[in-house]
């Protein structure tokens, strides 16, 4: 998405041009082959632990730190291997967006327009989003919790809340749709003034 957004406000005139059929099926490819490999990692240590004992995972996010505590060995190293595993593709993902961020700032700093101003608020609703995307990854990764309510809190947070954003966002920045609320707001407003 950050690339996507990149080309289309650096590079207007050439977006056709660089974002072709073959380079989205080569960020698909990409993506797919990142998420396996991240996965598998992580799973050809996991898949050989002995575990023994009550195998409850008593957390809403059964995620793979929380279930290597339940191996019946000493599993530090592991852990740490996961986390900064984990750490390290989050940390990586995280520098590369705010890296073309920032690129895109100082390239519409030096235009001013009211297409410039349509890119900023385009670029601050990706940035929201993608905070609050890496927030809770963060504190679901580096802080796993005993606490219930903590873990629920964070999974409706970043299951329900997160993707939800997108859409909204979107929604409330079209045009049309500014134009009906504003409608339906001052007919509620009429309406109560009325009674």
């Amino acid at each position: 998405m950050a690339i996507d957004r990149y080309v289309a406000i650096c590079k207007p005139l050439h977006y056709q041009t660089i974002m072709n059929h073959r380079m989205l099926i080569g960020f698909l490819v990409l993506s797919w082959a990142v998420g396996f490999i991240h996965t598998t990692s992580q799973m050809v240590f996991t898949v050989g632990l002995p575990f023994c004992g009550p195998n409850v995972v008593d957390s809403i996010f059964c995620d793979l730190p929380l279930v290597i505590k339940l191996a019946c060995t000493d599993t530090y190293n592991l852990e740490l291997l996961v986390i900064a595993d984990s750490g390290l593709l989050s940390l990586v993902c995280f520098i590369l967006l705010a890296i073309s961020y920032i690129i895109m700032f100082i390239t519409l700093g030096q235009h001013s327009s009211s297409a410039s101003s349509k890119a900023v608020s385009t670029l601050s609703a990706h940035i929201t989003v993608v905070t609050l995307f890496f927030g809770p990854a963060i504190f679901i990764y580096a802080f796993p919790f005993n606490s219930y309510s903590v873990d629920k809190f964070l999974s409706v947070f970043y299951s329900i809340i997160t993707p939800f954003l997108n859409p909204i966002i979107y929604t409330l920045r079209n045009q049309e749709m500014k134009a009906t609320i504003k409608r339906l707001s001052n007919q509620y407003i009429g309406s109560c003034l009325v009674s």
